[in-house]
């Protein structure tokens, strides 16, 4: 079928001026603020990292960026709405293994946490600790686990996200007990309620407990890690404290809608990569324990290959445990 001159032409400016367009999108961006979703509470660790890394791209970055809290079914409200976000680099999320790969096991979710999402980088890792309120009569992770096993009917315990969730039920699985669990929206009203005494109990995030650790609010027995922390040296590992094998942590990354440019991606990456380099970053993180990861997976494809991995490792575990979210 032959095509008229007419036609010829009005396709050919159509392919030029759609050439032109992305070349100068692509020059632009970022031409406006980026709103950061972050799936979590504000003033918990997920936020603090975010909030962190953020203020430190926008200087290699040319935009600021804005911290949106969307909080809500372990992270999967926030998800859900960054997957259906418009792929054109203006919204991101901050989130971590319990907002952006247990959730996808836990939940039944409108969108495919893997699928659904480019992976920008992967920022932090921060194991979990055992943490009570102040007023448990137990002075180490042995009398901890003695006072749980006679009271364990009216032990409550904080389940602030799908990480917490996980652990905690490792964590009866490996005592032999069962507890009452309280969920949150969030690691920051948990650690409230635990400093008020309304419930028992964490398994937390290291950089949440800290603060309060050293204030003296909370009272910590064990990092449920195989090495112990350089922001908590006096606290002893599972391991050493008298409950081995037990471990937890946290990840955090950030990702945008799958469809995202990648020249939208290549300049979120290159902003975060240089912020994680910043020296007052990396100091305000590692005074709670957050770990930056090392460079090769500060990347998509560490980050994407990582969280596959994950993923696999993970979704079995919680499946055949019959978790569901809460």
């Amino acid at each position: 079928m032959r095509r008229s001159p007419l036609f010829l032409s009005v396709v050919t400016v159509f392919v030029a001026l759609a050439a032109s367009s992305h070349t100068v999108w692509a020059q632009t961006y970022p031409a406006r603020p980026v709103t950061v979703i972050v799936p979590f509470a504000a003033g918990g660790p997920t936020d603090l990292v975010a909030r962190v890394i953020a203020e430190k791209m926008q200087g290699p970055f040319g935009q600021s960026l804005v911290i949106e809290n969307v909080g809500g079914a372990g992270g999967s409200i926030a998800a859900a709405r960054v997957a259906r976000a418009t792929p054109d680099g203006y919204t991101v999320e901050i989130g971590n293994n319990g907002s952006n790969m247990l959730v996808g096991a836990l939940y039944a979710l409108p969108v495919d946490i893997i699928k659904d999402f480019s992976p920008v980088a992967e920022l932090t890792v921060n194991p979990q600790i055992i943490v009570s309120r102040t007023t448990v009569p137990a002075a180490n992770l042995k009398e901890l686990l003695a006072w749980l096993k006679a009271n364990q009917n009216t032990v409550s315990v904080g389940i602030a996200g799908p990480v917490a969730e996980v652990s905690v039920v490792n964590f009866e699985t490996m005592t032999g007990m069962k507890f009452q669990h309280v969920p949150y929206r969030g690691a920051a009203p948990a650690i409230q309620d635990l400093i008020a005494g309304h419930i028992d109990l964490m398994v937390d995030q290291l950089s949440n407990s800290v603060p309060q650790i050293k204030a003296g609010t909370i009272r910590a027995y064990a990092l449920a890690a195989s090495t112990r922390s350089p922001a908590m040296p006096d606290v002893p590992t599972t391991d050493e404290a008298g409950l081995p094998g037990f471990y937890g942590s946290l990840w955090h990354g950030l990702w945008a809608p799958k469809g995202t440019p990648d020249e939208a991606i290549g300049k979120l990456n290159a902003a975060v990569r240089l912020a994680l380099a910043d020296p007052a970053a990396k100091a305000r993180l590692a005074a709670v324990g957050q770990d930056i990861v090392p460079l090769d997976r500060q990347t998509p494809a560490g980050l994407g290959t990582f969280q596959q991995a994950e993923k696999d490792k993970w979704w079995p575990i919680v499946k055949a445990a019959g978790l569901k979210g809460e």
